[in-house]
């Protein structure tokens, strides 16, 4: 596919961004030399799947590696499906637009299970089989890993193979085998058997299950000494250098930040939590890996909050050293810090300390149950009391709101532990002692997850979910207080699809081809439509939603974390009794089973003091409130062509903002609490305008000593489609009323003749109205009071100048050639049009 394919689709889409690739830092692959290729897919919105952790990790890692080349792709929202289905294209990755079915090995994340119908959607646009049994040799493989592949099987007949656990090392063992087979000639029955050999890779196609009745009564494996498949562990994260150069987005993904993993696994066994379980043991980087990380990442990326990311953060065993290095590093930089994972008894004043140097972000405390019996019933392992402490500590470090995160539904809750998460808001806002203090409540239904004490577990039941939502609006206090809850009816469908089995295989595809598209955005989301495709597949999602005996065959039971189920049973009688469960991590091993002591171990390290650094960070341009700093201003002449059409404004201010914190700028902020960097900007260009003559204006705490040269790494720091032409001293000047001239190509559908003959009568008409509606109201525009100039030129191009009133509404070339020529809508989004030039009016 080349990029002209993609002129008659993406000026017609929601955020056309989404699409274009050329993020920094991204591969850009000589297939000449590559052997094995991967697709490597996030089956959601790119905004979700861009920052994804370990997307990135097995990027880098496949990219660096001579021979093998990894793209990305992810999933379309449905305006760019229906574009892509209208004009028979595949679905392409960002990074060449090469298709899909081009690849030999298409590998998703699984990251969680409201994505299951993307997947269908993605392999079906690509043009490749659903079904792994349908797929013929020249298709490329089709492999998942994640989060969701400790329990694959409602989506076992669509992939070729799945990888539970890490995949660092695996990747590239199955990036070996299928080289090597490739150049074999191998067909694709023998390649299958190559992965199977690879420990944590698991082939469904080797497995068969077997019913009686509604019951799973078994897994059988086909293949002799292949009955169950464990998750592959790494001991100890990945190298620093891997994750130095991260990708730098094009459009703001939801997660707009550097993250760096500081740890991964978690320990404290709290009863209801998979990741707890089937991401252990702990694995800790040193203090110095995270600072590389940081610095380099940071230096590379112009990221202005970094995150540390961990199961637990507040858990790492060096937080209040970490965290003072990072801040005495990065709060004059306004980096922000944020710790989106903490837990009460974690936020200690000198951790709440360091946190407000910076930015105060947003407070979560997850107490997840409202009584002491409840949380001791999950092993949250934290009480009331700590709790209210961890509130009091945080309304006197400044904090006015904090957010709490319950569930409804954990095992053996009543009514009346559902009223106590209001009694225990109520205390929690009592701690701020008169100030001012809101408390916003979130509540998600409890889901029963393999591989956890909770597995066996029934899920209550849509009404009694929305039940207890309308117990708690009716109970909580409307002033001081929010509540918000995660849908109930997705929830009852992540439970379905969590405990289901291969069976579900049929109400997937039954439901995705009745229009079941990016069921974790409530926009998108229809319980009615999976209803319907369940009947219809004959499919009781009441059944997936049980208790289940003990005794039961369960359908991952051929699928090892590494986690003994007599460890796993222990704890569900264990949380009957109400008992606790010590962390491993600092009071001896609890018998879990996963750890050999040898190459699969807890890596924690030594705890140190913290330099006693808790004052609020003093910036260099603050440090004499009574004088002003000299400000140095700039101006930077810029083109914006080609994909830089399909950027957005604000999209447009983050790539230069980053490009001018990694050219090393010293670039002024604004005060106040949330400082921003000095930059003005030319008006904002309409999406899908390119433009010869932009500019931005920047104010510098000291004068540029190489102009030349700062502009050479300025347009080192940008994408492709943008090129700064000057740069210099910027003169005062007071907005004025503009005429610009663009320069059009003619609308498809219009020739020559058509043109004149639609220009000539324009020209004589006395009025020529257009009617425009905006936030609910119309309002009329005589375009002969702003069209200048409109003439046919060389090569059939049409040339327009157009008005532009300062502060006041105007009219786009756009509007003007839609008008002029007659055209529909989709007509005038296809139109090329280049902003030319600009004089005063």
């Amino acid at each position: 596919m080349n990029t002209l394919s993609l002129d008659s689709i993406l000026p017609l889409v929601r955020k056309p961004g989404r699409y274009i690739g050329g993020e920094l830092h991204a591969a850009r692959p000589d297939y000449a030399a590559v052997d094995l290729a991967f697709a490597l897919i996030f089956p959601d919105l790119y905004e979700i799947g861009t920052s994804h952790q370990g997307l990135q990790i097995l990027y880098h890692i496949l990219n660096r590696e001579p021979g093998l080349a990894a793209e990305r792709c992810f999933c379309p929202d449905t305006d760019m499906e229906e574009q892509l289905r209208r004009h028979k294209l595949p679905l392409f990755s960002l990074e060449s637009r090469r298709p899909l079915a081009a690849f030999d090995v298409i590998g998703f994340t699984l990251p969680y299970e409201l994505c299951f119908s993307n997947i269908l959607t993605v392999l079906d646009l690509a043009q490749i089989p659903l079904r792994a049994a349908e797929r013929g040799e020249d298709a490329p493989l089709v492999i998942g890993g994640g989060s969701c592949s400790m329990n694959p099987e409602p989506l076992a007949d669509f992939f070729d193979a799945i990888v539970l656990g890490d995949g660092e090392e695996v990747i590239l063992e199955i990036a070996a085998a299928l080289r090597a087979a490739k150049q074999e000639g191998l067909s694709r029955s023998a390649k299958l058997h190559r992965l199977a050999a690879i420990e944590g890779v698991y082939v469904p196609a080797f497995f068969t299950p077997q019913y009686e009745g509604q019951q799973l009564k078994a897994v059988l494996p086909l293949k002799p000494g292949y009955a169950t498949i464990r998750r592959r562990i790494v001991s100890q994260l990945p190298p620093t250098e891997l994750l130095e150069r991260p990708l730098v987005p094009m459009v703001k993904p939801v997660h707009d930040r550097l993250g760096v993993e500081i740890a991964r696994g978690c320990t404290r066994g709290c009863r209801f939590c998979q990741a707890g379980m089937i991401y252990r043991p702990v694995r800790e980087r040193t203090v110095e890996q995270v600072m590389q990380l940081a610095e380099q990442g940071i230096q590379n990326s112009g990221f202005g909050e970094l995150a540390l990311l961990s199961l637990s953060t507040g858990d790492y065993s060096c937080l209040p050293e970490l965290l003072t290095k990072l801040m005495d590093r990065f709060a004059e930089e306004r980096v922000s810090i944020s710790l989106p994972s903490m837990r009460v008894g974690t936020l200690t004043p000198e951790v709440i300390a360091q946190i407000r140097r910076v930015r105060k972000t947003g407070f979560t405390v997850a107490p997840e149950a409202g009584t002491d019996r409840l949380r001791e019933v999950i092993n949250k392992g934290i009480t009331e009391a700590d709790l209210l402490a961890g509130c009091r500590d945080a309304f006197n470090a400044g904090w006015s709101v904090l957010k709490f995160y319950f569930m409804i539904g954990l095992p053996t809750e009543t009514l009346e532990d559902v009223d106590a998460i209001v009694d225990l808001a109520a205390r929690a806002r009592r701690e701020a002692s008169g100030k001012k203090a809101d408390i916003n409540v979130a509540v998600s239904t409890f889901v029963p997850k393999p591989h956890t004490p909770f597995q066996w577990c029934g899920q209550i039941s849509l009404d009694e979910s929305k039940e207890r939502i309308q117990r708690l609006m009716k109970k909580l206090p409307p002033k001081g207080y929010k509540l918000k809850w995660h849908d109930p009816e997705q929830c009852l469908l992540e439970g379905v699809f969590s405990r289901g089995d291969r069976r579900l295989s049929r109400l997937l595809e039954e439901a995705w081809r009745d229009g079941a598209r990016l069921d974790g955005w409530n926009e998108h989301f229809s319980l009615a439509r999976w209803q319907q495709a369940a009947e219809r597949a004959g499919i009781d999602l009441e059944f997936y939603l049980r208790q289940r005996d003990r005794s039961e065959v369960l359908p991952w039971d051929h699928l090892s974390s590494g986690v003994d189920r007599g460890f796993l049973e222990r704890e569900y009688e264990r949380a009957i009794e109400r008992a606790y469960t010590p962390d491993c991590r600092n009071q001896g091993c609890q018998n879990c089973g996963l750890c050999d002591f040898k190459s699969i171990r807890p890596l924690v390290n030594p705890p140190k003091e913290a330099a006693a650094s808790a004052a609020p960070a003093v910036h260099k341009q603050e440090r004499d409130k009574n004088s002003q700093p000299t400000i140095f201003r700039y101006r930077a002449d810029y083109s914006r062509l080609g994909d830089g059409r399909f950027i957005g404004h604000l999209e447009l201010l983050n790539l230069v903002f980053r490009a001018l914190q990694r050219a090393g700028l010293p670039v002024l902020f604004s005060q106040g609490f949330n400082p921003t960097p000095k930059v003005s900007f030319s008006p904002a260009l309409p999406v899908g305008v390119e433009s010869e003559i932009e500019f931005f204006e920047v104010d510098l705490a000291e004068p540029i000593r190489r102009p030349a040269e700062m502009l050479a790494e300025l347009n080192r720091q940008l994408p492709s489609f943008m090129a700064i032409t000057a740069l210099a001293f910027a003169k005062k000047k007071a907005p004025v009323n503009e005429i610009i001239s663009y320069d059009c190509l003619l609308p498809d559908g219009v020739d020559a003749e058509q043109a004149r003959d639609s220009i000539a009568a324009f020209q004589v008409a006395e009025r020529f109205l257009l009617a425009r509606r905006r936030k609910g109201k119309s309002r009329e525009f005589d375009l002969k009071e702003f069209v200048r100039k409109l003439k046919l030129g060389e090569g059939g191009r049409l040339l327009l100048d157009l008005y532009h009133p300062c502060a006041e509404a105007g009219v786009g070339p756009r509007d003007v050639l839609a008008a002029v020529f007659g055209l529909k809508d989709e007509q005038a989004e296809l139109v090329r049009i280049v902003k030319a030039g600009v004089r005063e009016a």
